[in-house]
């Protein structure tokens, strides 16, 4: 039973998180949202520590230290800030963050307020996904880019203040910018 609620749950997520991309004009890019975690290696124990209001990984941490699983998601999806980690050139032997490319942040926003809504259902608001992302603002200051952080929190604000409709064609305004630059500098 629980294997069918983690499935329903994880992919009530996708869907919405491909309705969040959609709106800011990267649909290709959320049809393969989170399709790690339909594989054996996170499916299994987010079905073993499925709890319904806070994801498995967190039960997982508790129970054992660590979840495998989130180490497995991170590493393969580009839209979480732990996979921008490199070596740094300048202090051998450190990992420091790395700027994340623009449309990848905007899907860190659209996932982030797609789990808001899923786990927090009838009570969430469009400052959800807000006051969560500031809530650990200080765990993240050294794992995360000074400007990937900051666009996802004027992105998340601008939700929480303006709403949907206005944050999501700010997006689509950025994201074709975004596009239009990558788009010239290839053509160099």
């Amino acid at each position: 039973m629980k294997a069918f609620k983690h499935f329903k749950t994880i992919t009530r997520h996708r869907h919405e998180v491909i309705k969040n991309c959609k709106k800011s004009g990267i649909l290709w890019q959320g049809l393969f949202h989170d399709l790690s975690k339909y594989s054996l290696t996170e499916f299994i124990p987010g079905a073993k520590y499925y709890q319904g209001t806070r994801s498995p990984n967190d039960r997982a941490r508790e129970e054992l230290g660590y979840s495998k699983a989130w180490m497995h998601h991170m590493g393969r999806n580009k839209h979480h800030f732990e996979y921008w980690r490199d070596y740094s050139p300048i202090h051998k032997g450190y990992m420091k963050p790395v700027k994340m490319p623009l449309n990848y942040v905007v899907e860190m926003f659209c996932d982030r307020v797609a789990a808001s809504k899923i786990y927090q259902g009838k009570n969430y608001t469009d400052s959800s996904a807000y006051d969560y992302f500031m809530a650990a603002k200080h765990r993240r200051v050294d794992m995360i880019h000074p400007e990937s952080s900051d666009i996802c929190e004027e992105l998340l604000l601008m939700l929480k203040e303006q709403g949907e409709e206005k944050t999501f064609a700010h997006i689509r305004k950025l994201i074709k910018e975004f596009k239009h630059d990558k788009k010239r500098k290839s053509n160099s």
